[in-house]
């Protein structure tokens, strides 16, 4: 089942049930793509044919090799126990991987994805890491990314859609970008900031970028339905500010600054929390200032 892990979506969402349109390429697979079949014949490795067969509830029954070695591999599966094959370069190591896709409720679909590994002659399962920010339990409508080599995965829980985006550091994925619905609400956003945004950007969202270890490399806040440009720098919206002078604090929380902003200065926006906002305002004398504004009470 897809397990968002957001909150409940503000700045209103419930005007967004739109599908996130994410880039994705075939992985230079000369093949014809065997979407909506329940078997399918192609190499994973140079001498290695495999041929996959869908059977009970989703479980995928796989002859490798020319001896004809059988696996039984979970799949996936949709509310009648069917699921449909694919197959496609998601590690990005040349040869093609064995893909099972099944949709589930009327939006979602479930992927299982698995590589052939050459010691074992078997082929394993392509593990999602735990224990991270991802708002998609394992990997969703999946979309590969060939020239920034990332795979997009994306969900929908209650009426918005989710980005969770991963990428490889040697064998195995990690957590490489994901979004966090904003908790704003927009009358509050609006006596504050005036913000650059298009109407069918979705609803605002903060965007992180990590590292391989689980490090948070940098925060932006843009709309929640256009996926960030992969493999450069993420860009927040810009904002005018509304009051004749706003208090600029060091961090959320704070009671007393000597900073403020002035009506009409615009300031990039990078991150919320707990009712603030993350700002940067580029002073023509002094460079890029960070500081946060109260945006509601704390």
């Amino acid at each position: 089942m897809v397990a968002p892990t957001g909150g409940s979506v503000l700045l209103n969402a419930l005007r967004y049930g739109l599908l996130i349109a994410v880039l994705g390429g075939s992985g230079g697979v000369d093949e014809v793509r065997a979407q909506d079949r329940e078997s399918i014949r192609f190499d994973v490795a140079p001498g290695v044919p495999v041929e996959a067969t869908v059977r009970d509830e989703g479980g995928v029954e796989v002859r490798i090799g020319s001896a004809g070695a059988i696996q039984q591999v979970a799949g996936v599966a949709d509310a009648d126990g069917k699921a449909r094959l694919d197959h496609e370069d998601v590690d990005f190591d040349g040869h093609l991987d064995l893909v099972v896709r099944a949709s589930v409720g009327q939006v979602n679909e479930a992927v299982a994805v698995y590589r052939y590994d050459a010691a074992s002659r078997r082929l394993q399962t392509l593990r999602v890491p735990s224990g991270t920010q991802a708002n998609c339990d394992g990997l969703w409508s999946l979309t590969v990314d060939v020239s920034s080599r990332t795979l997009v995965s994306t969900c929908r829980g209650g009426p918005m859609w989710y980005t969770d985006l991963y990428r490889y550091a040697g064998d195995a994925l990690y957590l490489y970008r994901v979004e966090r619905m904003m908790m704003l609400e927009t009358p509050a956003l609006e006596a504050v900031l005036d913000v650059d945004v298009a109407e069918d950007a979705g609803p605002l969202a903060v965007w992180s970028t990590l590292a391989a270890d689980g490090r948070v490399l940098e925060h932006a806040v843009a709309g929640g339905l256009a996926v960030p440009a992969h493999g450069v720098p993420l860009k927040g919206v810009t904002a005018r500010v509304v009051a004749s002078r706003q208090p600029l604090y060091v961090a959320p929380g704070d009671t007393s600054t000597r900073r403020y902003l002035v009506a009409g200065d615009r300031v990039e926006l990078l991150d919320e929390r707990d009712g603030w906002l993350q700002v940067r305002y580029r002073n023509p004398s002094k460079g890029p200032v960070l500081g946060w504004v109260p945006v509601a009470l704390p």
